[in-house]
């Protein structure tokens, strides 16, 4: 990044200190991927014949009470096993007696329309999670497990589907495979979507051939890009579109292009910092969970790092995209030392040559607007619900990434470390 300004000097944000600790070989985004019942005892209390006192001594109180204090300390023990039993064994325990939750609706669903995006580089895993996050099916393991009882195996064609929400697993399986339900003419792009699949859907939107929207996305100056765009990734804005009949893949493409455009021109990004904005950004996109204000401390993260020497981005995100693979965040040593990847933040300074994906409006926001803070570190310790650690020291982070490893450990968590 010689001879052109810092990432301070554009936007907005705090001087970035050093922390103490030495930074890590591997950033670890993601890291390497990795009661017994207590018996309550009846009391039993004995109770024993009456004599005279002894002439002269005042007769003592009989405690006429005293098994009542007892079965009532018996009740508060027994309640308080059960209550930790069933707060912390719900499940077994509800399996033991025949009486688990049910984890699927019935029916053909309910509402309003859902409209589920499926991308060419998904798996059923992947539609599960969607379809399971959208409120379309109760819960991602009945869905997942009618899928894996499909023979033959089910394929998900790319494109825009209307469901509705609380329908029963095999309805919304019934319903993703049924050509009436697929939108034509108007189509939804999700955040985080790259290029690929981007063209994707609006070959499946538009019935026009993909192979169209792949040729024209490589006439990069017909769209006003810089010279230092390697493609159209990252210039797509991201959201729902109408489409009318008749557009030329370049004509579909160019609305969307100039969209991108006039998002960047109301953040009042000028021309010349485009690229970089939406790099940085696409960034961001990929590595934030579903968190708002982790949008703002990843673009902190990733500033401090930008402007402290000696520092490179270390973003697994980019390193899997410039090796292809575009489906994961997951990387090995070997490509991450892999220099000849001009994607590779870990082996070489800076920001990767471009966006890995279509960034939308919170993160171009966060890319400009980084919130303050001193953190040199992130990583995501729930994948499913994207909880995640910001961290100062190298020392709290690999404790971070160890709390990973153990969730990634965990076989009900499989599906989303692999």
């Amino acid at each position: 990044m010689t001879n052109e300004p810092s990432w301070e000097d554009i936007f907005s944000s705090q001087p970035a200190q050093q922390p103490a600790a030495p930074q890590p070989e591997h950033v670890g985004l993601r890291g390497e991927q990795p009661q017994s019942r207590r018996e309550a005892r009846d009391a039993e209390a004995r109770v024993g014949r009456s004599t005279r006192p002894p002439s002269g001594d005042k007769p003592k109180k009989k405690r006429r009470f005293a098994w009542l204090y007892v079965l009532l300390a018996f009740i508060v023990v027994v309640a308080g096993v059960g209550y930790y039993g069933w707060t912390n064994y719900e499940p077994q325990i509800r399996k033991v007696l025949g009486i688990e939750l049910p984890n699927d609706y019935e029916g053909s669903g309910e509402g309003e329309e859902v409209v589920i995006v499926i991308q060419a580089d998904q798996i059923g895993a992947d539609v599960a999670k969607t379809l399971e996050k959208e409120g379309v099916v109760m819960t991602f393991e009945a869905f997942y497990k009618l899928l894996l009882a499909q023979n033959p195996q089910v394929n998900f064609q790319p494109g825009n589907y209307s469901l509705k929400k609380h329908m029963s697993s095999q309805a919304a399986l019934d319903a993703l495979q049924d050509p009436k339900n697929k939108i034509t003419q108007r189509v939804t792009i999700p955040e985080g979507t790259t290029l690929p699949s981007a063209l994707a859907l609006l070959a499946a939107a538009t019935e026009i051939p993909v192979e169209e929207f792949e040729t024209a996305s490589k006439d990069l100056a017909s769209f006003g890009l810089p010279k230092k765009a390697p493609s159209l990734e990252g210039y797509l804005f991201p959201a729902t579109y109408p489409l009318d009949p008749g557009l030329s893949a370049h004509d579909v493409l160019k609305v969307l292009v100039d969209e991108m455009f006039e998002r960047l021109d109301a953040e009042g990004v000028a021309v010349e910092d485009r690229h970089k904005v939406l790099t940085m950004a696409a960034l961001i996109q990929r590595e934030a969970g579903g968190n708002p204000d982790d949008f703002y401390k990843v673009s902190r993260v990733f500033t401090n790092r930008l402007n402290t020497k000696g520092w490179k981005l270390q973003s697994d995100a980019s390193v899997a995209y410039g090796t292809g693979r575009l489906d994961t965040v997951w990387t090995t040593a070997e490509e991450r030392a892999d220099a000849s990847n001009k994607y590779n933040t870990y082996a070489n300074a800076g920001l990767p040559i471009g966006p890995i994906g279509l960034p939308g409006d919170l993160a171009i926001d966060a890319a400009i607007h980084p919130v303050k803070g001193k953190w040199f570190f992130f990583v995501p310790i729930n994948l499913k619900t994207g909880e995640t650690v910001f961290s100062e020291t190298a020392e709290q982070h690999n404790a971070a990434v160890a709390k990973l490893q153990a969730w990634c450990a965990q076989p009900a968590n499989k599906t989303y470390c692999d």
